[in-house]
């Protein structure tokens, strides 16, 4: 059977893994990325085409944007050498960045104005889970869409759920993150405690992941990227920060009372205030206590 052309747009530390994984499941694959240096593992492979968004447009099923964030998207989609003016009968975009829902929703309604389908997919699983296959999918948008195009996410994902209305996916995607990080600064907070205590680190985390305090934190984050000391999560401060600035607005905006989400967002302001948005995230462990003892930025104390 022929299978369809599918396009990957990013290929960063998710990006890459995806394209990989749909490459070696034997669809032919059109790849883009606004910098030349990601791209060039892709020339010349067989079945793979560097394309841009427009071609792009013209020749596949779907397109998985997998770019920082949705206002990276929107330049893409408009215009006469946009993707939407170009885009060939049937197409579906995926946009699978951590965005606003809003901003996400109002993607949705223009792409439909044109007859293209836009549903949100959030991830969880990582760069690992990207290069594994194993991605979790928080789904929003056009049922009709999604039940047509599903096949075309299994090389990359393990789970998919599909969760209703555009935005949804999004929605959840900032929830999951905003419980993920702040169970992650609990358990640095806790581990920073166990050695005021003269309790080992590794002691901590070996009891943590046979009793009920255990986390994909603990399970994996420390003993991977902290105990072994390589501090190589592979995911920016910028990007938690900018996860749970996005959670706590959408919070205030829904009434919602996020109490430890804040204190999360609180903690990472400090960090970033200290010139860490670009490290590594893991180092908010070998930074706790300097981050913890820091002023908060200016706005933060008068807000």
């Amino acid at each position: 059977m022929q299978r369809v052309t599918l396009g990957v747009i990013g290929l960063g530390n998710m990006g890459r893994g995806i394209a990989n994984n749909i490459a070696k499941a034997s669809y032919p694959l059109a790849v883009w990325d606004v910098a030349p240096r990601p791209v060039r593992p892709f020339e010349g492979r067989k079945g793979v085409t560097v394309s841009p968004p427009a071609e792009m447009a013209r020749c596949c099923a779907a397109i998985f944007f997998v770019v920082p964030a949705s206002s990276d998207i929107e330049p893409m989609l408009g215009g006469r050498s946009g993707i939407l003016a170009n885009a060939r009968e049937g197409l579906v975009l995926y946009d699978l960045t951590t965005s606003d829902p809003a901003h996400t929703r109002r993607l949705a309604v223009e792409a439909a104005g044109r007859g293209v389908p836009y549903l949100d997919a959030g991830m969880s699983g990582g760069a690992s889970g990207a290069e594994a296959g194993t991605l979790t999918l928080m789904i929003g948008g056009d049922a009709r869409a999604f039940r047509r195009t599903r096949k075309c996410l299994e090389p990359f994902s393990r789970d998919l759920f599909y969760l209703g209305r555009s935005g949804a996916g999004h929605t959840l995607k900032l929830i999951h993150n905003m419980v993920c990080h702040t169970i992650f600064l609990a358990t640095c907070e806790g581990g920073r405690m166990a050695a005021r205590a003269g309790i080992k680190l590794e002691d901590m985390i070996a009891v943590f992941n046979r009793a009920n305090a255990r986390s994909y934190a603990s399970q994996v984050r420390f003993p991977r990227h902290i105990l072994s000391r390589t501090w190589d999560g592979r995911s920016r401060i910028y990007n938690l920060h900018k996860d749970l600035r996005m959670a706590v607005s959408l919070a205030d905006a829904l009434g919602a009372d996020v109490t430890l989400g804040k204190a999360t967002f609180a903690f990472l302001e400090k960090a970033v205030a200290r010139g860490m948005a670009e490290k590594d995230f893991t180092l908010l462990f070998r930074d706790f206590e300097k981050i913890r003892k820091a002023s908060p930025p200016a706005r933060t104390r008068s807000g």
